[in-house]
């Protein structure tokens, strides 16, 4: 197991859950696989994957409650599965912490193709947004947007000189932002840039990182183009 991709796969369907487990170790990842929250939250404890699968609607800790628990933690990639496209549980599931979200039911090798995207996406949590930062905001490799100071070689955040704590998607996201500062970036682009989809997205990930993001590093700092998208406030 310690040379797989370790995946973490709370479901409570058994049906989902077998067939599942056996369409990802058929694609070469290691899977433990449970049926509800506490059970998953005590794998997860015990294992520590490299990513984890958590359907929303499971018993004792819902999956929303168990990534708000799992991020408490860990910046461990987690993708929600949830059955209602159009639910709350979608925008609760990313405001709790997720990465990303796919929607029941779903085929495997899309759910193989958007599990490689989040890991390949934490493999570099830098992206290619340092190489494109404009050299004259770049002083040892910290980017400074007023009280904003974001190290490109360090993968730190400081916000008033405090650290910020940041998943690996919301610093590609601020990299992304801050490699071209005052450049608007359309929805549909930085689905492209940081969540690396080769295809079009629900654009509520990127929007509810973006609040997540604002609150860390300032509501002002990120402003909204109606219409357009958002950009960087240099």
């Amino acid at each position: 197991m310690a040379d797989q991709t370790h995946v973490l796969f709370v479901e409570d369907d058994d049906v989902i859950r077998e067939a599942t487990q056996l369409a990802l170790e058929r694609d070469g990842f290691a899977v433990t696989a449970m049926p509800d929250g506490l059970s998953g939250l005590e794998a997860f404890r015990a294992n520590r994957p490299d990513i984890a699968l958590l359907d929303v609607m499971v018993p004792g800790l819902d999956g929303v409650s168990l990534c708000r628990r799992i991020r408490d933690e860990s910046t461990v990639p987690v993708i929600m599965l949830s059955a209602r496209a159009d639910s709350i549980d979608v925008v609760l599931g990313l405001e709790a912490g997720a990465d990303d979200y796919v929607t029941k039911p779903f085929d495997g090798a899309v759910l193989v193709a958007r599990i490689r995207a989040v890991l390949r996406r934490f493999g570099h949590a830098g992206g290619g947004a340092q190489a494109s930062a404009d050299p004259s905001a770049v002083d040892g490799g910290v980017l400074t947007f007023g009280e904003l100071e974001i190290d490109t070689e360090g993968m730190e955040v400081r916000r008033a000189g405090q650290p910020v704590a940041l998943t690996p998607t919301e610093m590609r996201l601020l990299l992304e932002f801050s490699s071209t500062p005052g450049t608007v970036l359309s929805r549909d682009k930085l689905l492209e840039r940081v969540w690396d989809y080769g295809w079009g997205g629900d654009t509520r990930v990127v929007d509810v990182h973006v609040q997540r993001l604002r609150t860390k590093i300032g509501q002002d700092r990120i402003e909204t183009v109606r219409g357009f998208g958002y950009k960087l406030k240099a």
